[in-house]
């Protein structure tokens, strides 16, 4: 099926965050997802869902248990369900990213 994230649904979160659905099911969401310089999620983590975040624009700050990094366009990252993590734009610059997750994490987010 073909997409595009003009017609995709659309989502604010955060703190002036959006998120577009690419795919959206209860085996897998893939969501491309945009952080104004300055924004964060909270801290958090997934009981089930495997998450992968691919960075296609901008520069990202992700906190993984305990451990920093920072990622560039044409990075990613996979964080394994159980585990911490929290992704930070500190740049002045907006970031455009992709979020993988399966499951779904549809109620599997749990604040820290």
């Amino acid at each position: 099926m073909h997409i595009n994230k003009d017609k995709a649904e659309h989502y604010v979160w955060g703190d002036q965050c959006d998120g577009w659905f690419l795919e959206r099911s209860a085996d897998r969401t893939i969501i491309q997802e945009r952080m104004p310089a300055g924004t964060s999620e909270i801290k958090h983590r997934h009981e089930k869902a495997k998450q992968f975040f691919f960075i296609l624009k901008g520069e990202a700050v992700m906190w993984v248990d305990g451990q920093e990094f920072t990622l560039q366009p044409q990075d990613g990252c996979t964080i394994e369900p159980g585990v911490a993590h929290q992704i930070r734009n500190e740049s002045k610059e907006e970031v455009d990213f992709l979020v993988i997750s399966t499951p779904s994490t549809a109620g599997d987010r749990i604040p820290l």
